[in-house]
């Protein structure tokens, strides 16, 4: 179905749908030959349609935009992105230190009695 349909049935506009692209909150449309289906107007199934009402449904639920869920994907996507934000979570207090340093203190701790015990 074109734009104006499937914005219908979501009960949005075709120019949220047209946004939502541009962030990368709809499946890609794209054949093997890298055209867009209908001859360059995106043309929406059923797969498109559960993709936006589950992001719709995602934005009321944690009172979100398309923007930050578009940003949240991006960091569950990129390793180094979700590293920064990380990062930027530990300095502020929102998030606390992996234990890793702690945890690699106690194994080195428990090698080092294991050798001791069998040389």
């Amino acid at each position: 179905m074109r734009i104006t349909e499937a914005a219908r049935r979501l009960g949005t506009s075709p120019r949220m749908l047209r946004y939502r692209e541009t962030l990368g909150l709809l499946p890609t449309t794209r054949d093997s030959g890298g055209v867009r289906r209908g001859g360059g107007h995106r043309r929406f199934g059923d797969a498109e349609l559960r993709a936006v009402a589950l992001a719709l449904a995602l934005e009321k639920r944690y009172d979100i935009g398309p923007a930050e869920l578009a940003f949240g994907l991006r960091v569950l996507a990129e390793p180094q992105v979700q590293a920064h934000v990380r990062e930027l979570g530990e300095r502020i207090g929102r998030l606390s230190a992996p234990p890793t340093r702690a945890l690699d203190f106690e194994k080195e701790k428990a090698l080092r009695l294991l050798r001791r015990r069998h040389p």
